[in-house]
């Protein structure tokens, strides 16, 4: 299939706008996490307590006075407005970003990742979905920079330092095997990165939960008449701006346990096509070495994960170290060393 340098032209402007749609984004979403609360914390402990109510003149036992009922809901803030316009500016990006991937492989007739640049934009994509995947599920809007920072970052770096003129593909990865082992890698990536991050952010929401905690339990920092300072308060409205650790601990095991299994059918793959490549299933090659110890990161995190003895804290720090093996293999192992897959930088 002949290439198409027109197509070509347009999927580069259509990468390069979605990357800036990316970045409007994150600083929108930057805004509402700066500005806002997590809404679920925030009810609660604006919620009173419920008091008990005097025995009545018959001697009856004190009851507990109903709770008061939920107020009306209040009109958008601008937090709100600005995680709002966040979140539509995301789905526009990653509309762009699926068009820019799917004219790169129409301007050259092949899959599209079939070099460095494109299997990070496929990656940056895979990572934006899944994001937008949780949000249709979740109220976790607010934190969503800390997810778009990192993708409009990763973005930056390939289309600035790795971009590569269309062409076809290099004969060794003239397969049908590029579309199976390659497009789990890329999945596996993207999801990783999620997980990442969500187990990042329950470190800083369970510790902060904690001091939180601290600080009720004990008397210091009130005033005489029962009210706390205002420097005591301040870490409260930062720990508002996160949601529950216990959310981020699950979001990120779930996406763990998705990211594990694609990335298990990605080394399966890897042997097998390896196999009908080079004649045989494994060499530890750089590349396959740190897929291994990617793989077995995570099932370590997932088995620390899954055990009662273990602390999520230091399963979550498991999945971060996850994280960084997958971030080395990306770009130190791709382009840096020498090896049987060292092709995949050109």
């Amino acid at each position: 299939m002949p290439e198409l340098p027109g197509t070509a032209m347009l999927s580069d402007w259509l990468f390069t706008s979605a990357v800036g749609v990316y970045m409007l984004a994150a600083l929108l979403s930057a805004g509402e996490y700066v500005l806002g609360r997590y809404p679920v914390r925030r009810a609660a402990a604006a919620r009173p307590a419920p008091v008990a109510v005097g025995a009545a003149a018959g001697g009856a036992a004190p009851t507990a006075a109903p709770p008061p009922a939920d107020p009306p809901p209040a009109p958008a803030t601008l937090p709100a407005r600005l995680g709002r316009m966040g979140v539509a500016l995301t789905v526009l990006g990653a509309l762009l970003h699926l068009s820019s991937v799917v004219l790169r492989g129409a301007a050259t007739g092949r899959i599209p990742w079939g070099n460095m640049y494109e299997y990070m934009s496929a990656v940056g994509l895979v990572a934006v979905l899944a994001w937008l995947y949780v949000l249709r599920r979740h109220p976790v809007r607010r934190v969503a920079v800390f997810v778009l920072l990192p993708v409009s970052l990763l973005l930056f770096l390939a289309g600035n330092l790795l971009y590569t003129e269309v062409a076809p593909l290099q004969p060794a990865l003239r397969s049908y095997w590029i579309v199976i082992h390659v497009a789990a890698a890329i999945m596996a990536s993207g999801v990783f990165l999620v997980s990442g991050v969500a187990s990042a952010l329950h470190l800083v929401s369970e510790g902060r939960l904690g001091t939180l905690t601290e600080e009720a339990s004990g008397a210091a920092g009130s005033t005489g008449d029962g009210r706390r300072s205002g420097q005591d308060r301040a870490p409260a409205s930062r720990a508002d701006r996160l949601p529950p650790p216990e959310f981020l601990d699950r979001l990120a095991y779930r996406s763990g346990v998705f990211g594990f299994i694609t990335i298990t059918f990605a080394i399966v793959t890897g042997a097998i096509w390896a196999e009908s490549a080079w004649g045989r299933y494994w060499g530890w090659d750089p590349k396959e070495t740190v897929a291994f110890v990617t793989w077995v990161c995570y099932a370590a995190y997932l088995h620390a994960r899954a055990t009662s003895g273990w602390r999520r804290r230091r399963a979550a720090w498991l999945n971060i170290v996850g994280l960084v093996i997958v971030l080395f293999n990306l770009f130190f192992v791709n382009l840096v060393v020498a090896g049987l897959h060292s092709y995949a930088g050109g």
